[in-house]
């Protein structure tokens, strides 16, 4: 079946120079690390081993919808993987899905996403763009918008793609499958969506697609419609959702469990240092690109006593803050955390805060409002009440509390275990 004349990305051919790849079972045991699923593993095997022996890279593809354009290290899970790719030498499209975004992915939705506008999702473009090449290659990388064939489709090939799935296959997603039998509405623009993305792989002619386990679905649907268009149909491999700093729940930012990769080098620092020491495994395995086998053998040795819980952890969070600040921040990040955990000593950097002086004395719990240190009020006699709150030394205990306010004096301020303030009162 002949796809629309429409102008198509350049897929590398016969021309491209050969790639120094490795051997195929080689480059499959370093790709499959971290992977929940791959589907068909024989598939991506024999693709490999093609590409070994023309030169030809492999087309990996995934796509981001640009509805959230701060990522943290749930996101990167999936990005990473795309980096090693290209450690393999093999061409990786970076889709950003300007076209879909204005649909709106309805994947894990109750109900209808709101539709982006075109400006929201250009500007949120540019700010993934600038976020992914923390861990992509930039020159390696290729960065396409899926409007350029998504927008030029037209009615006729829209009608065309949609002939390729039936509406029963589509309401056997879970999602689809919820809303349709609790009465709840699903628009007809939701059911193109999976359509779409399948549409991307058509056009890049994938060998690979890529994304997290809540996307299976999406991502098989490419398969499917990618034999409806005479293709080879893609490997599906899929990474796991990564579990915040709770260890239970998935890394949100609405949660407030989650590590932002542009964070300050010592929050980032942090927050590793506070995840369980089981949890501890699941980041060096989906967080680093150290090879598992080494993984492993570093449990082995802590089990033994030879390791301490400790030091593999601050390994961990030094890896993990030069990955996206530099070598340089991740040990001052570390020199700074023993310097206030271990030492108990104050940071070299306190933020500065001027605060006006009203009356003779202030309530506590609405400075540590006005001073960020808290969302509200309400939150902030909740941390005193938790023994959160220290002010020049003193922990306090009673939210009632206030302190003197007299201009020109100023008091340090610290909430929670990394949280430091100098207010200075005018």
């Amino acid at each position: 079946m002949r796809l629309p004349e429409i102008a198509m990305p350049t897929k590398p051919g016969s021309k491209a120079p050969r790639a120094a790849f490795r051997p195929p079972q080689e480059q499959y045991e370093y790709l499959r690390k971290g992977a929940v699923d791959i589907i068909r593993p024989e598939e991506l095997l024999a693709k490999l081993e093609r590409s070994h022996r023309t030169g030809v890279p492999l087309t990996v593809k995934v796509g981001f919808d640009p509805s959230a354009p701060d990522l943290h290290l749930g996101h990167t899970v999936v990005i990473r993987k795309m980096k090693h790719f290209q450690d393999m030498g093999h061409r990786v499209v970076f889709l950003i899905g300007d076209f879909t975004g204005m649909i709106g992915d309805p994947t894990g939705q109750s109900k209808t996403r709101p539709v982006l506008t075109k400006e929201q999702v250009k500007t949120n473009a540019e700010t993934y763009k600038k976020q992914v090449f923390k861990i992509l290659h930039p020159k390696k990388t290729v960065v396409e918008f899926n409007s350029r064939w998504l927008g030029r489709l037209g009615s006729a090939g829209l009608v065309q793609l949609a002939s390729k799935y039936t509406v029963a296959r589509l309401l056997e997603r879970d999602d689809f499958a919820k809303r349709y039998k609790s009465g709840l509405p699903i628009g007809v623009h939701e059911f193109l969506y999976p359509l779409a993305q399948a549409y991307d792989s058509v056009a890049l002619e994938c060998d690979v697609e890529m994304g997290g386990t809540d996307q299976t679905f999406n991502l098989l649907v490419g398969r499917e419609v990618m034999r409806e268009y005479g293709l080879e149909p893609q490997v599906v491999l899929t990474m796991p959702l990564l579990e915040g700093l709770d260890g239970v729940e998935k890394m949100s930012k609405s949660l407030g469990n989650y590590i932002g990769i542009n964070e300050p080098p010592r929050e980032i620092f942090g927050k590793v240092m506070s995840i369980s020491d089981d949890l501890m495994w699941r980041y060096w395995t989906l967080c680093t690109d150290l090879p598992q086998r080494d993984i492993e053998t570093m449990r082995a040795r802590l089990a033994t006593g030879e390791l301490h819980p400790k030091a593999v952890k601050t390994d961990l969070a030094k890896r993990i803050v030069a990955d996206y600040h530099g070598d340089d921040a991740a040990a001052a990040a570390a020199s700074e955390f023993e310097k206030i955990f271990t030492r108990k000593e104050t940071p070299d950097e306190i933020r500065e805060v001027r605060h006006r002086a009203e009356g003779g004395s202030i309530w506590v719990p609405k400075l540590l409002a006005e001073c960020g240190l808290s969302k509200s009020s309400s939150e902030g006699r909740r941390l005193i009440e938790q023994g959160g709150v220290t002010i020049d030394g003193e922990r306090l205990t009673d939210p009632r509390s206030e302190i003197p306010a007299a201009p020109g004096t100023s008091r340090l301020i610290k909430v929670g275990k990394r949280h430091f303030v100098r207010v200075t009162f005018d």
